[in-house]
């Protein structure tokens, strides 16, 4: 059973980005979305503005900056590789705890179908958490190569983009 990674925020969070459980990639580097072939910081440059050359600290400093935070809905799990298909023995973090702590998120962004079957799995009351809209994005990980990169921003922009309300 391995440990995920801590949740990264700022003080007033707006937005909850939550994957299913870092990769292998991620866990070593102690970094969100640490495979280069990931799309994810590509898609928060074209959304948020964050320049994806930055180091990981300042990518993340700008990210929390504009209100963004990051998270898993999986604590720990047993995993062979880094494909969500092969999580087992899902444990959840405490999403509910966090956005009680957190009161200034309106919107938890899950990246991809299987951060959306977790959550659903372990916290299924949380799609009805007071104030708070769920929304489920295209996954930005190599191994969900059906939408184009362009096609990912655009739905990424269009559920998240600052100043859409």
């Amino acid at each position: 059973m391995s440990g995920g990674l801590p949740p990264v925020a700022g003080e007033v969070p707006t937005i909850l980005i939550l994957g299913s459980y870092p990769s292998t990639l991620s866990l070593q580097a102690g970094e969100y979305y640490a495979n280069p072939r990931n799309a994810f910081w590509r898609v928060m440059e074209a959304v948020f503005g964050v320049p994806a050359h930055l180091s990981y600290g300042e990518r993340t400093a700008a990210l929390t900056a504009r209100g963004v935070a990051l998270w898993d809905v999986l604590s720990a799990c047993r995993r062979q590789g880094s494909s969500d298909a092969s999580i087992r023995d899902g444990r959840a973090n405490d999403i509910p705890g966090f956005l009680r702590e957190h009161p200034t998120v309106r919107t938890v962004a899950l990246n991809g179908r299987a951060a959306e079957s977790w959550l659903r799995r372990v916290h299924p009351g949380l799609w009805n958490f007071p104030g708070v809209a769920v929304a489920v994005l295209p996954s930005t990980s190599p191994a969900h190569a059906r939408l184009s990169l362009e096609e990912k921003v655009r739905i990424w922009r269009e559920a998240l983009a600052p100043g859409k309300d």
